[in-house]
């Protein structure tokens, strides 16, 4: 019985491992699919049927992971702001578990720039999932509260990711923890219908944040969450 067999997302990382040799090795332009197809131990076809191109398979990993999103996200009985965060945690600990893949895609990637494009489609994805669960979980929420909640959790997830890929010994899960959970007390967790804070003290404060333009909404929500943790 072969590795795919007893657990495809091992053998699909495995086939990126492969694919990320063979990029460095030879350039990615000069390494053909039959390489590829060798490499993973199947034909040609069958290598096009189960991962597409080679832009594809740099990224075959992430169909099982987004799957396991998907998986997480239907199953979770916690508030859907925090599930989202959740969900996130899971995307993090997977590149955690094997940084050196990590390291070495985005080595391969940041030297070909259909790679690149394609690595936003990817990233989109997960935005979209996360986007979709929480229209569907919360039907009256405004769609731009829901978009901005999720570019800040994607936005504080990616960044963190890059810094653990280029070795800061900061960016472990427990930092994304606590920063997502500043971005949910901000932006998602404890707010009530159509995206109004829940009214739970007559007492309410006014918190002014000032940030220069172009800012991310990771770092608003950052700011706006230290501005409220020192009140």
């Amino acid at each position: 019985m072969s590795v795919a067999d007893t657990d495809p997302a091992a053998f699909r990382t495995r086939v990126v491992a492969e694919s990320i040799r063979l990029f460095s090795e030879h350039g990615y332009e000069s390494t053909t699919v039959d390489q590829l197809a060798a490499a993973a131990g199947m034909s040609r076809r069958t290598f096009f049927r189960q991962f597409g191109s080679k832009e594809d398979v740099i990224f075959a990993d992430h169909e099982s992971l987004l799957a396991q999103v998907g998986d997480r996200l239907a199953d979770s009985d916690d508030d859907p702001w925090l599930a989202v965060c959740g969900a996130a945690e899971l995307v993090f600990a997977h590149f955690v578990r094997d940084r050196d893949l990590a390291v070495r895609r985005a080595q391969v990637v940041q030297e070909v720039p259909a790679l690149r494009d394609r690595e936003l489609v990817t990233t989109y994805r997960y935005q979209g999932a996360f986007e979709e669960f929480l229209r569907a979980r919360l039907p009256d929420e405004s769609p731009v509260h829901v978009v901005a909640y999720v570019a800040a959790v994607t936005g504080t997830h990616n960044f963190l990711l890059r810094q653990m890929i280029r070795g800061d010994d900061r960016a472990t899960p427990e930092r994304l923890r606590v920063e997502l959970s500043r971005v949910a007390m901000a932006l998602g967790a404890g707010r009530g219908p159509g995206g109004s804070p829940a009214a739970q003290k007559s007492d309410r404060r006014v918190t002014v944040v000032t940030y220069p333009t172009g800012t991310s909404p990771a770092e608003v929500a950052r700011r706006v969450a230290e501005e409220l943790g020192e009140g």
